[in-house]
């Protein structure tokens, strides 16, 4: 039986002071946003000094939340920016991270050591009730689960994620181990949320479970695998609620929406809707065979050839698989508010305006 989120009590007041770390970022201003709404009065968005902040300000102002939140600037990896901005938190939503690096010493960097700094500085001040550390599916292994079977919680991890071509997933996997050692040896009091391909307005691009275009025309490697999307604000509101609900520590959850969509029909949509592109499907066997040799080349060129493309890659990403946010309904009672069909309409319509500028 799902719970209702309608008149339960939560671990924090409405004036608890409330961390949210890559604020200005696309899900974290939606996030800031959502916080706003549910009546939290007392919210800290730290952000980097280089970043655009116009998103961010103009959800708090939509929302008619400026005299709700703070913004913070700062850097993570300075331990005295970290325990300043930690002081008298109660909840941390911690959603900054290394992005769009393809530096496995920077993801390690920008996702372990900020992460450290921010909770050793929490645990010092000794009032956090609650790290939310925000993940990805990126971490999952995919590797030898059997064809279309369900994704969960329960399925493993990249035991070896440097062995994927991914700095981003081997951040990612390092991060969580050290979020779940803190919870292990210090008590640190954590919840671990994983979405799925987050989308909506504010950011414009094709999954790369869909397929590439690194090679001229768009390859459509996804077929009638599901999707695991997720609309950004509902994907923020399970974010929030993870921070808030009682009796969740330790425990880690995977953020999809409901009635997912082929990765076929989203780019049939995608066409339709947005721009027709040009796009060749490429059968599964034949993407299989693709990163296989791709990998052995690379091998064989000592690394000359980046390993871009492999079996590991492949089964992440291109294996036909289900998945379910079953454990999130039940746990913290929550649904997605945007349907999919709303919320690909709604991105569609975001993407085409913004072609056309």
């Amino acid at each position: 039986m799902e719970i209702s989120n309608k008149n339960r009590e939560f671990i924090i007041g409405s004036d608890d002071l409330i961390l949210v770390t890559g604020a200005a970022g696309f899900i974290g201003r939606y996030l800031v946003g959502e916080l706003i709404k549910k009546g939290y009065s007392n919210i800290r968005c730290l952000a980097r000094e280089t970043s655009d902040l116009s998103g961010l300000k103009s959800i708090i102002h939509r929302e008619k939340g400026q005299d709700k939140c703070t913004i913070a600037l700062g850097n993570l990896l300075r331990a005295d920016d970290c325990y300043e901005i930690t002081e008298g938190v109660k909840v941390i939503y911690h959603l900054a991270a290394g992005t769009g690096t393809k530096s496995f010493s920077e993801a390690y960097l920008n996702s372990v050591v900020t992460t450290k700094n921010l909770i050793e500085a929490s645990l010092r001040h000794g009032c956090l009730k609650r790290l939310v550390n925000v993940s990805s599916f990126a971490v999952y292994t995919n590797l030898n689960k059997k064809t279309e079977k369900i994704l969960d919680e329960t399925c493993p991890v990249e035991a070896s994620p440097e062995s994927r071509a991914e700095a981003y997933c081997y951040g990612k996997v390092k991060q969580d181990e050290l979020v779940i050692n803190y919870g292990r040896e210090k008590g640190l009091p954590y919840v671990i949320v994983r979405p799925g391909t987050v989308y909506g307005p504010g950011k414009c691009f094709i999954p790369g479970r869909v397929g590439i275009d690194s090679f001229g025309p768009f390859l459509h490697l996804g077929g009638s695998n599901p999707l695991p999307l997720s609309y950004v604000a509902n994907c923020a509101e399970a974010i929030m609620l993870c921070g808030l609900v009682p009796e969740l520590e330790g425990q880690i959850f995977n953020i999809v929406d409901d009635n997912l969509p082929s990765s076929r029909k989203f780019l049939r949509l995608y066409k339709k809707y947005v721009k027709n592109i040009r796009s060749i499907y490429i059968p599964k066997f034949m993407s299989l065979l693709f990163c296989i040799f791709w990998e052995k080349f690379s091998r064989w060129s000592s690394g000359q050839i980046p390993p871009v493309y492999t079996y590991r890659e492949w089964a992440a990403y291109w294996k036909k698989t289900y998945y379910s946010n079953m454990k999130l309904k039940q746990l913290t009672g929550w649904k997605p508010r945007v349907s999919t069909e709303e919320g690909l309409k709604t991105f569609f319509e975001y993407c085409r305006n913004l072609k056309k500028n």
